[in-house]
């Protein structure tokens, strides 16, 4: 029998990497709301989302500010801390959302008083939660004051 021999296989040249189509870079997210100094989300974001919540449920005469001041309950009125204070009915009914560092992942505490008296009680605020976000903060905020039935009657 003859020899039969077979062609050797053209040579098959894998395609380089510039011939491969560039990756395009990854668009850059911006930072979150939550990155942003504590400062500028509260005033700058909390407030707003907090008036406008309120406003969707009818709330219209709320009167919010941010400050740092010492706390409105006996006992406590020691150390000044960053507050959301809200007030509205011609300041008869008042809260108080009080942030223990500058940061919102540090303990947050809420207070609040009816019928012009002064706040006697303060009780932890958003302690179960690992991650806080802003959404979830204004969610909270809401159902806590909801929880004063101040916001819906049952």
């Amino acid at each position: 029998m003859a020899d039969e021999t077979t062609p050797p296989a053209p040579d098959v040249q894998t395609p380089d990497a510039a011939a491969k189509p560039a990756k395009v870079p990854k668009k850059e997210k911006p930072p979150a709301l939550e990155d942003k100094p504590f400062q500028e989300l509260i005033s700058q974001h909390f407030l707003p989302g907090l008036q406008q919540a309120l406003g969707k449920i009818g709330i219209q005469d709320v009167d919010l500010k941010f400050e740092q001041s010492k706390l409105p309950i006996r006992g406590f009125e020691d150390t000044p801390l960053w507050q959301v204070i809200g007030q509205w009915q011609s300041d008869r009914r008042q809260f108080f959302f009080i942030f223990s560092k500058e940061d919102i992942q540090a303990p947050k505490y809420f207070c609040c008083s009816d019928s012009s008296a002064p706040p006697s009680t303060l009780e932890s605020f958003m302690i179960d939660e690992r991650r806080v976000t802003l959404d979830l903060m204004l969610l909270y905020a809401i159902q806590r004051l909801n929880g004063q039935k101040w916001l819906v009657r049952n």
